[in-house]
């Protein structure tokens, strides 16, 4: 079965660019149903008042990084597919991502084909 496309993304930067770029690729693949969030604090709100099928987050974000939003949606018990994003390809950071449940991992920069694989490896093929 195909991912639906349909399904309500999160995107979480504090970089309004970097959103927008998101956007545009997800965009490319024919994801349409895209809501942002400029911090961990307006994604954790708009995780409560609504359900989304993935949340891609940038990790170097304030005052809440992106592994700390994932560390504060996990401990709600909530296993919704989570994308980081970062520059940063340190071993130690991937493993600290794993250890707190991410689901998958990309390093800037990066294209559309980049990140259909990524998500197609969470969500399954599109």
């Amino acid at each position: 079965m195909s991912v639906d496309k349909n399904i309500n993304i999160l995107i979480v930067d504090d970089y309004k660019t970097m959103l927008r770029i998101i956007r545009n690729l997800l965009k490319q693949l024919g994801f349409n149903n895209v809501d942002e969030a400029t911090d961990g604090g307006e994604a954790l709100e708009r995780i409560a008042n609504k359900q989304y099928g993935l949340i891609i987050s940038d990790w170097n974000m304030e005052p809440m990084t992106g592994i700390e939003l994932l560390r504060k949606i996990r401990a709600a018990n909530n296993n919704t597919p989570f994308i980081m994003v970062t520059a940063e390809n340190k071993t130690e950071n991937v493993l600290a991502a794993r250890e707190a449940g991410v689901n998958n991992y990309i390093v800037k920069p990066f294209n559309a084909d980049t990140l259909k694989q990524k998500m197609m490896a969470v969500l399954g093929s599109f």
